[in-house]
């Protein structure tokens, strides 16, 4: 009898387990979907926290513009800004190939913008530095690097040097001339020879232009 005494309380305990357990199933099955909820919802308030922002910082930007005055005008007026089609450039003095009536190592559809004369002087200075570093790229395999190089700064300085020429006294204009078309003259025949990819005529030739470029970097100064 106490045997089965002891049976009827261990079946009046198991299902007291049972049900604790499955209590607890349901516990955490509640406390899942509660977090669940709470993440869903962070994320909602995130995101319409972001949107929200996002749409005040447009309309203060809008509202910002909108009473800064800053007009197309300014635009036009400051040389930097292009506001129409691309102006194709003209040169005013004598420095163009006198047989062809041009540059060889001209490129088309540059912007070059109106820095002003003691710009384009700087200009003039940095541009004849970068040339003159073209020297390290000579034994290299860059044979069309070197070459764009070479007339994308050629064609900035051509243009400058033109304007400059313009632009200073009547006892400086020959002097300046004399040495654009000296440089110009050197680069077209430097030009020539690394089309033909002739690495020792290109040697030969770069230190002649490497010579006129030094000059232009001292008249700069």
């Amino acid at each position: 009898m106490a045997h089965l005494a002891n049976l009827h309380g261990a079946s009046e305990t198991l299902p007291s387990i049972f049900k604790l357990r499955g209590d607890l199933r349901r516990t955490r099955k509640r406390v899942t979907i509660i977090g669940f909820l709470c993440k869903k919802a962070e994320q909602i308030q995130e995101q319409s926290f972001q949107a929200t922002r996002r749409s005040a910082l447009g309309l203060s930007s809008i509202a910002i513009l909108g009473n800064s005055g800053i007009g197309p005008a300014l635009a036009e007026d400051n040389g930097y800004w292009l506001t129409g089609p691309l102006p194709v450039p003209t040169v005013d003095n004598d420095i163009v190939n006198k047989e062809t009536g041009t540059r060889s190592f001209l490129k088309k559809g540059l912007y070059i913008a109106d820095v002003g004369t003691k710009g384009r002087m700087l200009r003039l200075k940095k541009y004849a530095f970068d040339l003159i570093a073209l020297e390290d790229l000579m034994d290299k395999d860059a044979w069309n690097y070197f070459t764009k190089y070479l007339r994308l700064k050629s064609t900035f300085m051509y243009y400058d040097f033109d304007k400059l020429i313009s632009a200073v006294p009547v006892d400086e204009k020959q002097p300046l001339t004399d040495l654009a078309n000296r440089l110009f003259d050197s680069v077209e025949k430097l030009e020539e020879a690394v089309k033909i990819r002739d690495i020792s005529q290109t040697e030969s030739r770069y230190k002649d232009t490497k010579t006129v470029l030094q000059e232009v970097m001292d008249r700069m100064a």
